[in-house]
């Protein structure tokens, strides 16, 4: 572990050397934090970096020290909140005729034939739910930013959960997009097939690759902070 000591604070962190042109700052719940550099950057370049990324790096820390004894299971109940496209939307469960959700009046609405308070059942049919709309938006997001490139084919598109990534490029034959990102805003959809997109020139993050990357999302570096804000 490597430590940084900025006036009476100090923290340490696990510093990941690879093949990328800029310094990454991350995070993580448990308020484990990673910081990801270039091969050769120096401890000046590291720790210029960091006092740089001072305010938010506390920021997120306090963040998750205030929420850190708040986190529970969710119920599926009726007041819970759920992410959808970067959104915030609070669990209503009412009892109906027929299972379906919908948005309503910035609600997330799961109508069900069973009890309320069945939340096994509200669970299965919510996720099943999150599994349609991220089929459904990332196909239609990955048809509008694959114009931006001038490849031969396009890769076909699979949706499967990974534990450590947003995505993935399989030997230049798919995109592997992770189901949780339907949890991001489009921006982030958008950023991380971009990414996988480049990938497919470049294996890995060198030069060429950020060339790529910047001249197709000029904005990626901001919106990969945003996601790792938001679904970390």
């Amino acid at each position: 572990m490597n430590k940084f000591v900025y006036g009476s604070f100090a923290y340490e962190y696990e510093l990941i050397r690879e093949n990328r042109k800029t310094l990454g700052l991350t995070v993580m719940p448990d308020m484990s934090i990673f910081v990801k550099c270039p091969p050769r950057a120096d401890a000046e370049r590291i720790e210029t970096f960091l006092r740089k990324k001072w305010f938010w790096l506390q920021k997120q820390l306090n963040f998750f020290k205030k929420f850190q004894k708040k986190i529970y299971k969710k119920e599926y109940i009726s007041g819970e909140s759920f992410l959808y496209l970067g959104r915030q939307y609070q669990l209503i469960v009412k009892r109906a005729k027929e299972d379906k959700v919908a948005l309503q009046n910035g609600k997330l609405v799961v109508f069900t034939t069973q009890p309320v308070d069945n939340g096994l059942h509200t669970r299965i049919y919510l996720n099943a739910w999150y599994n349609r709309r991220a089929r459904e938006i990332f196909e239609d997001r990955y048809a509008e930013v694959f114009k931006k490139f001038d490849y031969d084919h396009k890769l076909r598109l699979e949706i499967r959960k990974m534990q450590k990534r947003w995505g993935s490029c399989a030997r230049g034959k798919s995109i592997v997009l992770n189901p949780l990102l339907i949890h991001a805003s489009k921006d982030c959809i958008d950023y991380v097939i971009t990414h996988e997109l480049c990938h497919v020139k470049y294996k890995n993050h060198d030069k060429r690759f950020y060339k790529l990357m910047n001249s197709k999302y000029p904005k990626w570096e901001r919106i990969k902070e945003k996601l790792e804000m938001r679904l970390s």
